[in-house]
């Protein structure tokens, strides 16, 4: 919070006729280019109007719109509401981010409509709107522009069977294609289907490499708007076989060919193996082949993007909890069903939420049912680093930073060419390695949760519920912020307890967008606020903010994933906020407040703002002093004050309560009728002791005794493992086992007319190495063919004894005869 605002404050109060949804009776100014702007005699800022304090035009120039939200692609209407108009249609225009143009409409019911233009980047997208044909723009709004993948199926035209589309022309693919799509989400009766084709051109890694859409073709022209198309593919001409990733878009037929930003239905992004020549379906292998070369001898030109990826998290648990900097792949999500078309032998993946620093890229790491990280040196179902990261990066716009569409282009297409289409995938997996874990290093966690009870990063507990706002986290470097409000409970019968609970929390990074979690009034759900705007996620779940990724899951909890790889999520544990923070290595040593000094060091975590430090074994009321030493001060502020009643308990009060007593531990004792209940429930859980001493609550201590022990088990999750990294199977021969843990054990076997030299089995030792090293096989010695030569001799120096034998008594029998003459009588 600025220093201007306790003094606009202190004027509001004086002057506001009291809090309300509109427009301060009175109020003079306009709106008009000052949508944001709180000076003034009255308000354009967000939270004008639970204080009472709006211009009365303000909903005519800060502008709000439904639907919100859309794909990059572009191509979407939307209504302006509260803003209606009698002026022609040719009036309207639409300028995204001061440069971007399209032409909007007034409807029969005087309603304002734009059109989002065709971006190459995801994130709110601010435009401005002009009714006067483009000579004034006095009205401001802001624009989703969401990754394709995000966008509801509703929207878009579906490739019916899409694997067949992305396979045409290969063996036993051939036939008809069929395009489907929702008529009512373009009402029209004549439509055109158009092929677009995507590219990025120019010298890699320079000003002139570039990314752009072009219009190829029409596939079809002025046909009736049923809902289906259905034709037979033929190879495009030679002029546009350059083009091997693109998609359709369907469009109203008055639109002059390949006409941009005007209302439309895209497909998804494909591999146009559909539209390629007849060299392609001549002989689709060695067409593909080619191409993998190709890819391959450019490949080896770029820079080594792999060196400044992030290794991946040894285990799944591992994955899952490190959320600051691993999110999951929405092509391999073990919450939904884990269907992992490119991993077939994965249950989950995830990608490193941010891409890296120099060349944008991503990495991912997946994961087997039993936990273990699937590396592609041992199968081509293992997770393959991204030179261009699926999210894409900021500043967007250029390659290979395109949110989806680069990732198609350096990762996705080539696959196709080299495992999907020709049988070359060791030549793909040899440049899209996947990550072991032997440098992981899992991040540091600190919570607080129930009444309010902290567990610092170095894993000291104890509790502080003051009345106030209060600096939970500041850390040099980043200049990391994370502020909360604590407030007390009001019971049922009226009262308000002697602890507190978070109600709010927000946090900022350096220059980053601020977000705020806090609990509606009343509600028991999250209300989230971007730069004191409350957010709505009845399209989105997912945002790409300044600084910071935001996700919301349930209603019940928000993820933060900042540009540092910290992570702060906060979720609703009965009347109050739990939050937990996340915090990479880099931030050792950097750390202070009511989370602690993050130094390996539990010691020094009671550390005061004047570097004073408080020993581990102070008393309650010394650390409720450590807990007011706190504060935040106004000038620091990140939370928003858009109530009478924020505006007069915290903003022009102390930030710490000094008139505020709460309950101290040694002062709890549970009311003897809940003493078997709180016994049972609690058992040696000093935290939910404490929270139903304070509250009389049985269900507020179980949800701090949930809460707390989610934070047990995410600790454990993220104890670091060691991993003696991927070991080879001898040349020759094969190995059983791709667990590469400590403790795990592999075995060695070699192919038949092989023999094993070496060790039949390595283990992986606590030191990170193998016990032994991969063995060796060597042909002509496998045991089974010395044993037959063996067997094999001896039966042949048998054979011969006994053919030796048998003529000796043959030859013997013979002279027996001859030597026998017949008596002759007479």
């Amino acid at each position: 919070m600025k220093l201007s605002l306790l003094p606009w404050a202190l004027l509001l109060l004086v002057t506001a006729p009291g809090p309300g949804p509109q427009p301060a009776a009175g109020a003079q100014g306009s709106c008009s280019h000052r949508c944001g702007v709180q000076d003034g005699p009255c308000s354009c800022h967000p939270t004008c109007f639970g204080l009472a304090s709006c211009c009365s035009d303000i909903r005519d120039f800060c502008l709000e719109i439904l639907p919100y939200s859309g794909s990059i692609m572009g191509g979407k209407d939307f209504v302006v509401q509260h803003l209606n108009s009698s002026n022609s249609t040719d009036g309207v225009i639409c300028s995204f981010k001061e440069s971007i143009q399209t032409r909007g409409f007034v409807d029969s019911s005087a309603r304002v409509h734009c059109v989002s233009p065709l971006l190459y980047e995801t994130g709110r997208i601010p435009f401005t709107l002009s009714m006067d044909n483009g000579h004034s723009f006095p009205r401001s709004g802001t624009w989703l522009a969401v990754h394709p993948s995000k966008v509801s199926e509703s929207e878009k035209s579906q490739l019916v069977n899409e694997t067949r589309w992305q396979y045409y022309g290969t063996a036993s693919t051939q036939g008809n294609l069929t395009l489907t799509w929702n008529t009512l989400a373009l009402p029209t009766n004549s439509i055109t289907i158009e092929l677009w084709g995507y590219e990025e051109t120019g010298k890699p890694y320079s000003q002139e490499w570039t990314a752009a859409w072009s219009y190829l073709y029409s596939l079809a022209t002025n046909i009736t708007n049923s809902g289906s198309f259905t034709f037979t593919p033929k190879p495009a001409p030679q002029n546009y076989q350059r083009w091997k990733v693109g998609a359709l878009r369907i469009v109203n037929s008055k639109h002059h060919a390949g006409e941009k930003d005007v209302h439309a239905l895209w497909s998804n992004e494909h591999a146009l193996a559909w539209h390629l020549g007849d060299d392609f379906r001549a002989d689709p292998v060695a067409w593909a082949r080619a191409q993998c070369l190709a890819w391959e001898e450019l490949e080896d030109q770029l820079p080594n993007f792999l060196e400044e990826l992030p290794d991946c998290p040894c285990t799944l648990a591992q994955a899952q909890a490190d959320s600051g900097r691993f999110q999951a792949d929405y092509g391999c999500d073990i919450e939904h069903g884990s269907v992992c078309t490119y991993h077939p032998g994965a249950v989950h993946c995830v990608r490193s939420v941010q891409a890296s620093p120099l060349y944008g890229s991503g990495q991912q790491c997946c994961y087997t049912a039993a936990g273990t990280q699937l590396l592609t040196a041992d199968s081509t179902s293992g997770s393959t680093p991204d030179r261009g990261h699926d999210w894409g990066a900021p500043p967007y716009r250029v390659p290979p930073r395109v949110p989806g569409l680069s990732h198609w282009i350096y990762d996705v297409i080539s696959f196709y060419y080299c495992c999907l289409w020709a049988p070359e995938c060791s030549r793909y997996m040899q440049r899209r390695p996947s990550s072991d874990c032997r440098s992981y290093q899992p991040p540091r966690l600190a919570s607080t949760f129930g009444d309010p009870h902290f567990v610092t990063f170095d894993g000291t507990n104890f509790t502080f519920n003051g009345r106030g706002e209060y600096v939970l986290l500041e850390a040099s470097g980043t200049d990391l912020r994370v502020q909360a409000r604590a407030q007390t409970r009001m019971t049922p019968e009226g009262s308000q307890d002697r602890g507190t609970g978070l109600t709010a929390v927000a946090v900022q990074e350096g220059n980053s967008d601020v977000v705020e979690v806090r609990l509606r009034d009343g509600a028991g759900a999250l209300q989230v606020l971007l730069n004191q705007e409350v957010l709505s996620f009845k399209e989105q779940r997912w945002m790409d903010l300044k600084g910071m990724f935001l996700s919301v899951a349930a209603g019940d909890r928000v993820s933060v994933m900042l540009s540092s790889g910290a992570g702060l999520e906060v979720s609703v544990q009965g009347p109050f906020l739990s939050v937990a923070v996340l915090l990479p290595n880099k931030f050792l040593t950097h750390t202070r407040g009511l989370l602690g000094t993050l130094n390996d060091n539990p010691s020094d975590d009671f550390t005061l703002r004047s570097g004073q430090v408080l020993p581990p074994s102070a008393s309650s009321r010394e650390l409720f002093q450590f807990g007011a030493d706190w504060a935040v001060e106004n000038a620091s502020s990140l939370l928003t004050y858009d109530s009478k009643f924020l505006v007069e308990n915290f903003l022009l009060r102390p930030k710490h309560d000094p008139n505020f007593l709460p309950l101290f531990p040694e002062e709890t004792t549970s009311s003897p009728s809940q003493a078997s209940e709180v016994a049972k429930l609690c058992g040696d859980n000093n935290f939910c002791n404490f929270d139903v001493a304070a509250t009389g609550s049985l269900s507020v201590g179980n949800a701090t005794r949930l809460v707390h022990r989610q934070h047990l088990l995410r600790t454990q999750s993220l104890q670091p493992v060691v991993s003696c990294g991927w070991l080879a199977p001898p040349s020759n021969g094969h190995k059983e086992g791709m667990r590469y843990l400590v403790g795990s054990t592999v075995h060695f076997h070699c192919d038949s007319g092989y023999s094993l030299a070496g060790a039949e089995a390595s283990t992986c030792q606590a030191d990170g190495t193998w016990s032994r090293p991969t063995p060796t096989c060597q042909p002509g010695r496998s045991y089974a063919v010395l044993l037959g030569v063996i067997f094999g001799g001896l039966a042949v120096v048998a054979l011969v004894a006994l053919v030796y034998v048998l003529l000796r008594r043959r030859k013997s029998n013979t002279r027996h005869r001859s030597n026998t003459r017949p008596v002759l009588c007479g």
